[in-house]
């Protein structure tokens, strides 16, 4: 039990005074009602919770035949490189070949850069697929985003938040660069 004690004040000279008994204070009480207040606060306040991106990534299955070659149609893919210092190109079509209005471009992320530019071909890729007979619902851009060594992590997120952003329905992460994108990622981290 706790207490608090106080001094004794004792008579001057020869007198004898009856003895006090000290005051004492039963601090228990308060120290029960502190420790039921932190696990009361500990169980009731809300910890921050972890946010998370969505991603679908291959089965781990190791398949002994090579998948076979599927043609894409050139005119409904976009290249996506990412360099070093927030820098970034991108192309429609093949590099070597572009589509027209698609060569290699630099751009800014943002609504204003990046994010105009794929809405832009979000609807004209969307507008070429229903001219098709065999168009089919979801047939519409493709993305490939190819980070490079150089990139950081935060620009392959934000890339991301902007596939989610303009509804791309087909996008990859591909780590697979040709030795002309290479020069191209070499004449952008320069």
């Amino acid at each position: 039990m706790a207490e608090l004690n106080t001094g004794d004040s004792g008579g001057k000279g020869g007198k004898v005074r009856s003895k006090k008994s000290n005051a004492k204070v039963d601090l228990t009480a308060m120290v029960d009602l502190a420790f039921l207040l932190i696990t009361f606060f500990m169980l009731t306040t809300s910890l921050s919770k972890p946010q998370s991106m969505d991603l679908g990534l291959p089965d781990k299955e190791d398949k002994k035949t090579p998948p076979k070659d599927i043609k894409v149609d050139q005119k409904r893919t976009m290249t996506i490189i990412m360099g070093k210092d927030n820098k970034i190109k991108w192309f429609h079509g093949l590099l070597e070949t572009p589509e027209p209005g698609g060569a290699p471009t630099d751009a800014v992320y943002g609504k204003n850069g990046l994010r105009k530019e794929i809405l832009k071909r979000v609807v004209s890729v969307n507008e070429y697929a229903k001219t098709k007979p065999t168009y089919k619902n979801g047939d519409g851009l493709i993305v490939i985003i190819k980070p490079s060594k150089k990139s950081t992590y935060r620009n392959l997120v934000d890339i991301l938040d902007e596939m989610a952003i303009c509804k791309v329905p087909t996008y990859a992460i591909v780590n697979d660069i040709s030795p002309a994108e290479q020069k191209l990622i070499d004449d952008m981290n320069k």
